[in-house]
């Protein structure tokens, strides 16, 4: 019998597209073309073996059906349970209690709320001493959503008016605050699988499709030790936060790795973007992880609810 991969995904062509013929060509039981859903009864669950997701995050009436799928057997990467629970704050506090290091990082209160949320809603809530933050974190930093990406709603303040001005215009989201790491490197790791990673120089100064190609024009190569040890500790917030396919940024300070960014469950995979060596790298280990995925027999259910099913 043959398998179906599923894939959901938004614009993006080059990757998707690689994906399928890949699979194909490696003639092994296993299909991959694109998902389709409409309208889904809650006891109709989607007819794949796999379902690979690069949209949810942005398309959310997805969400419940992948969730349906994980209940039914369907190995979905990323797995959407663990997706849809992180934030970067909390991803933050966890990679520090695995031993790696990172920015420090505090969350704060939003600065509006909904109409029906006044001050007895809020009576928790203390004043911020932005002074001790200043104090503490330094100019610059960063203040950002805790859940979001693509560099969305992020800014970098070099003044407390700065800093005020752009926690006004953050209205009902919650936002983190974080040190700016002044890097001699910086370095985006492809992980797939959880334990498959290859590092590259990357510099988030340059345009878009520079990032990759130029940065080895303005930083030193890795050191076989450094290499090492970021690999080592990408594989592992990736496997601990449950993600088959991320992409991990260290920022690399006096020799020393710090994680900047670790919570992207659909990765920018495109080929202008990557590069073609990089391109063809994880399109070859995302091709082996669907096919084994797919072979696999019917995906155990891990959530608390699981020995209820028998699962």
């Amino acid at each position: 019998m043959v398998a179906t991969v599923g894939l959901l995904v938004g614009r993006e062509r080059s990757f998707p597209e690689a994906l399928i013929a890949q699979v194909a060509q490696k003639d092994a039981g296993v299909v991959v073309e694109y998902a389709e859903l409409s309208a889904t009864r809650f006891d109709q669950p989607p007819p794949y073996a796999v379902l690979v997701d690069r949209i949810s995050h942005e398309v959310t009436c997805y969400q419940p059906w992948l969730k349906l799928a994980v209940l039914n057997g369907t190995r979905v990467i990323n797995n959407p349970f663990w997706r849809i629970a992180d934030d970067k704050f909390f991803n933050t506090a966890l990679a520090q209690k695995l031993g790696v290091n990172v920015p420090r990082t505090y969350v704060l209160p939003s600065k509006d709320y909904s109409e029906d949320v006044n001050s007895e809603s809020l009576r928790n809530l203390r004043w911020v001493d932005w002074d001790q933050l200043a104090s503490e974190l330094g100019f610059p930093m960063y203040l950002k959503p805790h859940w979001g990406g693509g560099w969305r709603d992020v800014t970098r303040v070099t003044s407390m008016e700065e800093l005020w001005r752009a926690y006004d215009r953050s209205g009902r989201m919650t936002m983190i605050l974080q040190e700016e790491i002044r890097f001699e490197q910086y370095v985006r790791c492809l992980v797939v699988g959880g334990d498959q990673v290859r590092p590259a120089l990357w510099d988030p100064r340059r345009s878009h499709f520079e990032r990759y190609t130029r940065a080895a024009d303005d930083m030193p190569p890795l050191s076989a030790p450094l290499e090492a040890r970021i690999r080592e500790e990408a594989a592992k917030l990736c496997q601990a936060l449950g993600y088959d396919m991320n992409t991990v940024e260290f920022a690399v300070r006096d020799g020393v790795p710090y994680a900047i960014d670790f919570m992207n469950s659909a990765p920018d995979l495109d080929v202008s973007s990557l590069g073609e060596d990089h391109f063809r790298w994880v399109v070859e280990k995302m091709a082996d992880l669907v096919i084994a995925a797919a072979k696999e027999p019917k995906a155990t259910v891990h959530h608390h609810w699981s020995a209820l099913l028998g699962a």
